[in-house]
């Protein structure tokens, strides 16, 4: 039989899902499993990373049932970056709770490193900020406060989420990281993709229970899950993946992916990237060992404000409802909210900041509040739009995906907002898309990104703007000033 399909593991934050792909772009099969969120604290996140391992086996055993596991010639993963697994390499079991990419419970920890002085080194080495986002403060306070994982000794093994799920599949046989995921971690130099010994000390970080670095195309590992082997040859962070899967394959092409948070990255070449404007450098994608880097910015919450609209206020029963109800109403009727449900990220980078709903009047309904989350998308972008324009990127066009994006409304108010045209493709699986992408080069289905973008890669729609400027500088203004109130002096 033709080995005609790749299998993309997309073990996002909410849900892990594994997507069969034909050579074409096309989705073959598709199969889902919710993730659940545990809040234990104020500021605390974390998962079941048994839970994800799981999910994820469950879903991919489905997918292969239905199109017949011989015709899958290859396995990428993509996943939450930054959230933190630590198990037992003897029993393959998860040590603790997985410290999820939103938890803030390392807050002070950046602050004293911060204050100690900190932050420029790091910033030159790794392209990142000091915020408790990044994994490896995380780490830190896992060995300093989790009794079994000082316990461990030398059976501790740590990973990102791709890391420990590759682990899984292999039956152990690989501990690994792909470049883009290691960049994440504030441990990896951007320039050389290793680990370096000075973030380590800094962090007090062991070496060894740290996986190998590693291309994000080729021979990563093999799995015995679907029966016979199956080769698992393709793995980057959702962000990559998903800019990947949207062709942003030359210098100043950038993509913005709405799923949990909003994720913006813009393709900055073969060197790393500087930002004076609070973006982070990252790590694009490396193959053949050669890595090739992006500006990004980082919003904490973006669909995850209308899930709390749904399941924490109880205004909408669906998802779903939001394009109805905002198009219900001219405007916001005032009403300015700031999502920062789990601080600020980029370019503000306050983990203390809290979220502000403001504007609100007797006429307030239901329908306000709800465009004004959506509102909220395209001011945070435009801030993120306006800080790669102060560093030297100027966007003609920004090609969207995630979920939030099959809403219509949403993708016109973002192209009012940031005065600039908004590409969806016809595929809005994207992060699933570009990982198959990755596969299908690590396997040798394609010879490079650029044949597998021009293969499976294709625009549905583009979204002019149509809101006159003066009107969109008086949305910045209040924007602008909402957020301050949010800011914590």
């Amino acid at each position: 039989m033709t080995q005609d399909l790749i299998v993309a593991l997309d073990a996002g934050t909410t849900s892990t899902r594994a997507i069969a792909f034909d050579l074409r772009g096309g989705i073959v099969a598709s199969s889902g499993r919710p993730i659940t969120q545990h809040y234990p604290r104020p500021g605390w996140v974390e998962h079941d990373a048994g839970e994800i391992w799981r999910a994820s086996r469950d879903c991919l055993i489905e997918v292969a049932d239905r199109v017949g596991a011989a015709r899958i010639a290859a396995i990428g993963i993509t996943n939450q970056r930054e959230t933190l697994v630590l198990w037992d390499a003897e029993t393959g079991e998860p040590l603790t709770p997985a410290i999820v990419w939103q938890d803030r419970r390392t807050a002070d920890t950046c602050a004293g490193l911060k204050a100690a002085g900190h932050e420029p080194a790091v910033q030159a080495k790794t392209g990142l900020l000091l915020d408790p986002y990044f994994t490896a403060t995380k780490l830190r306070w896992a060995l300093d406060n989790w009794p079994a994982v000082a316990a461990a000794g030398d059976r501790l093994r740590a990973g990102t989420v791709e890391s420990w799920l590759i682990w899984k599949l292999s039956a152990g046989a690989a501990h690994v990281t792909d470049a883009t995921n290691a960049s994440r971690t504030l441990l990896m130099d951007l320039a050389t993709c290793a680990w370096d010994d000075d973030l380590l000390a800094l962090f007090g970080v062991p070496r060894a229970i740290l996986p190998t670095i590693v291309d994000c195309a080729g021979h990563l590992a093999t799995t015995a899950l679907l029966g016979g082997e199956t080769p698992i040859t393709g793995a980057a962070g959702d962000q990559q993946a998903a800019s990947i899967g949207q062709a942003c394959l030359a210098p100043g092409e950038l993509k913005a992916t709405y799923g949990t948070g909003c994720f913006l990255l813009a393709h900055a070449g073969a060197a790393p990237p500087v930002s004076q404007h609070r973006l982070l450098a990252t790590v694009a994608w490396r193959l053949d060992g050669a890595a090739a880097y992006a500006l990004e910015g980082a919003i904490f919450t973006a669909g995850s404000a209308v899930q709390w609209l749904r399941d924490g206020l109880g205004l909408i029963a669906t998802s779903a409802e939001t394009e109805a109800l905002a198009q219900s109403v001219p405007d916001s009727g005032g009403v300015m909210f700031v999502p920062a449900l789990a601080g600020m990220g980029a370019p503000h980078w306050q983990p203390q900041a809290r979220g502000l709903l403001a504007g609100l009047t007797a006429g307030t309904k239901r329908a306000h509040i709800v465009r004004a989350t959506l509102e909220a998308m395209g001011q945070q972008t435009a801030d993120l739009i306006d800080a790669l324009a102060a560093d030297g990127v100027t966007a003609s066009a920004l090609r969207v995906d995630g979920g939030m994006v099959a809403n219509d409304w949403l993708c016109q108010d973002l192209a009012d907002s940031l005065g600039i045209a908004v590409e969806r493709p016809r595929c809005i699986e994207t992060t699933a898309l570009g990982a198959a992408m990755l596969a299908g080069v690590g396997v040798g289905l394609f010879p490079d990104l650029a044949a597998a973008a021009a293969a499976m890669t294709g625009p549905d729609r583009t979204f002019t703007p149509e809101l006159p400027a003066d009107a969109r500088t008086a949305r910045r203004a209040a924007w602008a000033r909402a957020v301050r109130q949010a800011l914590v002096e």
